[in-house]
């Protein structure tokens, strides 16, 4: 970045937010470039240090090339998906252990995404879709204000997890929100709905049903971003259409439901 020189490239770059290590290096890296950027550069280099585990065999042996114990991600993706492999290394990510990796968990959560994808087909073949504006304070069917809270729930823990780093404990809540709650119950739930002859109780419930998909595409991107970019798309071409990418789309904010 030009150093010594005072370039607009090292004013951009250091120090930068936080730098991402595993606990081996802690001292041969991490605490050499703490103290040799203080030396140079008279300021910190990183203000906060994410230490992530290592990531070892099925049986917590560390992965080596002479063991013949390691496992290709390239070869992992081609299997499994990139987001089953990269939702179950957050998934594990749990602070102070290390990860023992094992295929079945990969398959575990490629399964995952695909009862993400069932869910929205489900919604696409039931006409689910917000075209306007859309209240969340706005339902009168009781299952639709469950629902509702439900979300505001799982966007409070997501996050607060995210924010204090504890990944695992975000996956795990969206997990359990997306299949448990929103996946096993409300689609169950909203089935009678969509078949009654109830035409205001229908538009209410194809809206909500639709606008939570919406939240859980958006809190998942992190995690699974080619699934939930996919599934945000081909949404959007029912009901309002999509002004942009998931990608860049704002993160909820429910406030008081």
């Amino acid at each position: 970045m030009g150093w010594p020189e005072k370039t607009k490239e090292l004013d951009r770059f250091y120090p930068t937010s936080t730098l991402v290590t595993a606990h081996d290096i802690i001292f041969f890296w991490v605490a050499r470039m703490m103290m040799l950027g203080m030396h140079f550069m008279k300021e910190v280099p990183f203000h906060e240090v994410y230490i992530h585990a290592l990531v070892r065999d099925a049986k917590g042996q560390k992965m080596s090339k002479s063991k013949g114990n390691t496992m290709d991600p390239l070869d992992l993706i081609d299997k499994y998906g990139a987001d089953a492999l990269r939702f179950t290394l957050a998934a594990m990510a749990a602070q102070g252990r290390d990860i023992k990796l094992s295929e079945q968990r990969i398959e575990g959560y490629r399964n995952f995404g695909t009862k993400l994808w069932n869910a929205a087909r489900f919604a696409q073949m039931n006409e689910c879709a917000v075209w306007d504006s859309y209240d969340p304070r706005s339902p009168q069917q009781i299952v639709n204000k469950w629902i509702i809270g439900e979300t505001a729930k799982a966007v409070a823990s997501v996050t607060r997890e995210l924010e204090a780093r504890r990944f695992n404990e975000a996956a795990g809540a969206l997990y359990k929100f997306v299949w448990n709650v929103y996946c096993d119950w409300y689609l169950e739930f909203i089935k009678p709905l969509l078949n009654g002859e109830d035409e205001a109780a229908k538009l209410e419930t194809r809206r909500s049903a639709a606008w939570v998909l919406d939240q859980i595409l958006i809190m998942l991107h992190p995690f699974m971003p080619f699934i939930t970019e996919e599934i945000w798309t081909r949404m959007g071409e029912y009901g309002h259409k999509r002004e942009r990418m998931l990608i860049v789309e704002n993160w909820p904010r429910m406030g008081a439901i």
